[in-house]
C-alpha cells in the first residue's frame, strides 16, 4: 500500500510546495501562487482586516484561529487580580493576547493544550508550541519582525524572536532554520484557507505581489 496523499492544507500539495518555497526551506525562491481550487489564499494589509475577516469566516461556521511568530513577549503568569487576559501581541493601535500557559482554563479561555480545538481559543493569538500538530477551518498568520523580505531574500533577525529556545550560545544558522519552520507549522494550518500578515512593510509588499486577491475586500465576493 502507497501513501503518497496528503490531507493538510485542504489536500493541496501545490500549496504545500508553495510555502516550502516562499520561506526558501529547500532551496526554492518564493512564486507566484496559481490557486488550484483546493485552498485560498490572502493577505491582509493591517491586523484588525486580518481578526475581521477571520470574525466573518466564523459567523459563517467555519473554525478559525490567530497565530504568530514568536516576537512578543509571553505573560505566562495569571494572577488573581487580573480580569483580561493581558494583551502582549502589540501591533501599532492593535493588540491582542497570547493563548494561555499551562493546562488550566482561565478568564473563559482554554488551557494550551486546547487552544486549537475549544472555540474558546479564537480570542488568543496561537504559537507554534500550540498550533503544531492541529488544524482548523481558516488560519490567520502574522509574520512578525523576526522574518523579514529584504530586496530579492528573506533575513531572519533574531533579536526579534523572545522564543526562550533560543540562547546566546545557539549558532545563527539554527536559529535561521527554526524561525522558517516555525512559519512553515503556522502556514499549514488551515484546511479552506490561510490570511497572511506581515508587520513589516516590505515584506507586505512582496506578499501581496505573489498572492492574488490581495485583500479582504477583493476576497468577499470569493467566499
Amino acid at each position: 500500500m502507497e501513501l503518497d496523499g496528503q490531507f493538510r492544507c485542504g489536500g493541496s500539495d501545490a500549496y504545500e510546495k508553495w510555502v516550502i518555497d516562499l520561506l526558501g526551506l529547500d532551496g526554492g525562491m518564493p512564486s507566484q501562487w496559481e490557486p488550484d481550487g483546493k485552498l485560498q489564499l490572502l493577505t491582509a494589509e493591517t491586523p484588525q482586516e486580518l481578526e475581521d475577516f477571520l470574525v466573518a469566516r466564523r459567523e459563517e461556521g467555519y473554525g478559525a484561529r490567530m497565530s504568530a511568530g514568536y516576537c512578543w513577549k509571553w505573560t505566562t503568569k495569571i494572577t488573581p487580580e487580573m480580569t483580561t487576559l493581558p494583551e502582549d501581541v502589540v501591533i501599532g493601535q492593535w493588540s491582542g493576547p497570547w493563548n494561555l500557559y499551562g493546562d488550566r482554563s482561565v478568564l473563559g479561555a482554554p488551557p494550551a493544550p486546547l487552544w486549537a480545538t475549544d472555540p474558546a481559543g479564537f480570542g488568543q493569538v496561537g504559537c507554534v508550541y500550540t498550533a503544531q500538530g492541529f488544524e482548523y477551518d481558516w488560519s490567520g498568520v502574522i509574520i512578525g519582525p523576526d522574518l523579514v523580505w529584504r530586496t530579492d531574500r528573506w533575513v531572519v533577525d533574531r533579536s526579534a524572536s523572545k522564543d526562550p529556545s533560543f540562547t546566546k550560545a545557539t549558532p545563527d544558522d539554527d536559529v535561521d532554520r527554526l524561525i522558517r519552520n516555525t512559519y512553515k507549522v503556522l502556514l499549514t494550518r488551515g484546511m479552506v484557507g490561510t490570511i497572511l500578515y506581515s508587520t513589516d512593510a516590505e515584506t507586505r509588499e512582496k506578499l501581496r505581489s505573489l498572492i492574488h486577491p490581495a485583500s479582504r475586500a477583493e476576497a468577499a465576493a470569493l467566499v
